[in-house]
């Protein structure tokens, strides 16, 4: 094994406990739920407009919502069965309200006729693009942004650079090291897609390097297929947040995303490992993103990773797991860093849910800053984080602005380290929902 024809990371960033090895095991199916619950919007962008109505019969694979905006993507049925009704849930992050589709299965699973590809070499990029679509691809690494959209850059010669993340960074969650071994060639065959799209983009396969199977067998892949001189497999220390995009881009590329910039404008493109498995699933098998691996972790009895439909009921899962340890009380979708508390465990998986982490929280005390300049020392970006949240506790969101706030990745470093138990990362989501605000009113 080469691991990795580099290693790379840099000093910003923390070592936290990975608490990785609770799900170091092959991923399970799990069975067809009963109920599923599919939110009109499950990504960045205009919300999808329903397609259907209550007692509509449906096909898993049947598309339900859709909108003519550029930035948005479709989203389908994961299965078979009825339209009982519409709900409306609180979106986590943003507190918008979603409309959703309620679906009861006919636990029959009966799909949709689709349309497989043979051959990519027989489509134009155009037909490539418009099935990534159709299949309502996003970003699974928890961004959501619309893959098609991520594909079409202005000026596609300008894209030197493709980067899989493999990095899967925060503690707990072992989702994309699963499908890195057990999806291993669907991964590399969407990375193989994606080079038709971006021709002149240099290929690279990104993998922390506390997961060395990962490393080889994606070594052996690339060196047993056509991608064997185009791409390189890089190890990066395990250091988080190496998989955040703009850390990657810069210990990778050795280049620095501008701020309120994105990565095209320094050449590159980067996607989950997951996002590059659908993109094979979409445009060879036509099939669309209806399902995905998740890392169901924490305080919670057999913990596991999960192939599951989206829309499935957060709490079919951890009953599936054996239930919630008697301490727990909170659940969280995503790692326990960048992730976020649901209220409800009625809540559904998404398309952006690579995990459901159960844990036990206690209320922490915020104290006064002792300017001891930690989080400073931590921050991948280099901001003042201190300084920041200051402002922001004050209201001067203009002065969050011009100390660089849209730059932050809100990653938590600067609150892990915090003596204060400032929740730092907090005030700037706070100031930057309120910069956002101004910008569009």
């Amino acid at each position: 094994m080469k691991l990795g024809s580099l290693l790379k990371g840099g000093s910003h960033g923390v070592r936290l406990p990975e608490h990785k090895h609770h799900t170091e095991t092959p991923v399970e199916k799990f069975p067809l739920p009963e109920k599923i619950i599919i939110p009109l919007q499950q990504h960045i962008g205009a919300p999808c407009k329903a397609t259907v109505k209550k007692g509509d019969k449906l096909l898993a694979g049947q598309l339900i919502g859709d909108s003519e905006a550029f930035v948005s993507c479709p989203v389908h049925s994961s299965i078979s069965g009825e339209v009982s009704g519409t709900l409306t849930l609180i979106n986590p992050p943003s507190g918008q309200l979603i409309e959703s589709i309620v679906i009861t299965s006919d636990k029959e699973d009966n799909w949709i006729e689709l349309e497989p590809s043979q051959n990519i070499e027989s489509l134009s990029v155009q037909d490539i693009i418009s099935k990534i679509r159709k299949a309502g691809i996003v970003g699974m690494g928890g961004a959501t942004f619309p893959t098609p959209v991520k594909l079409s850059p202005r000026d596609v010669d300008k894209i030197d650079s493709v980067i899989l993340n493999g990095c899967e960074c925060e503690p707990y969650i072992t989702a994309d090291h699963r499908v890195m071994l057990e999806y291993g060639e669907q991964v590399l065959s969407g990375l193989t897609i994606i080079s038709k799209i971006l021709p002149k983009a240099s290929l690279y396969i990104a993998i922390e390097d506390n997961k060395l199977d990962a490393i080889a067998h994606m070594e052996e892949l690339v060196d047993k297929s056509s991608l064997k001189g185009k791409c390189t497999v890089i190890s990066l220390r395990s250091q988080y947040p190496m998989g955040a995009e703009k850390t990657l881009i810069k210990n990778v590329l050795g280049r620095e995303v501008p701020i309120g910039g994105l990565p095209m404008d320094v050449g590159a493109i980067v996607h989950n490992v997951g996002t590059s498995k659908a993109i094979h699933d979409a445009v060879l098998d036509g099939k669309p993103l209806v399902e995905r691996v998740i890392t169901i972790t924490g305080a919670v009895n057999n913990p596991k990773n999960l192939l599951v439909r989206v829309g499935t009921p957060i709490k079919d899962l951890i009953e599936y797991c054996g239930g919630i340890k008697s301490n727990a009380n909170e659940i969280i979708l995503g790692g326990p860093m960048m992730g976020i508390s649901v209220p409800t465990i009625d809540f559904p998986v998404t398309k952006g849910t690579s995990c459901v982490l159960v844990m036990e929280s206690r209320p922490i005390k915020e104290s006064d800053c002792i300017r001891c300049g930690t989080c400073i020392g931590v921050c991948p970006m280099n901001l003042m984080s201190t300084t920041i949240a200051k402002y922001a506790k004050a209201g001067l969101y203009d002065e969050c602005k011009a100390n660089y706030i849209d730059n932050c990745v809100e990653c938590g470093c600067c609150a892990y380290v915090c003596p204060a138990n400032i929740p730092l990362v907090q005030y700037i989501k706070t100031a930057k929902k309120e910069l956002l605000k101004r910008k569009t009113n």
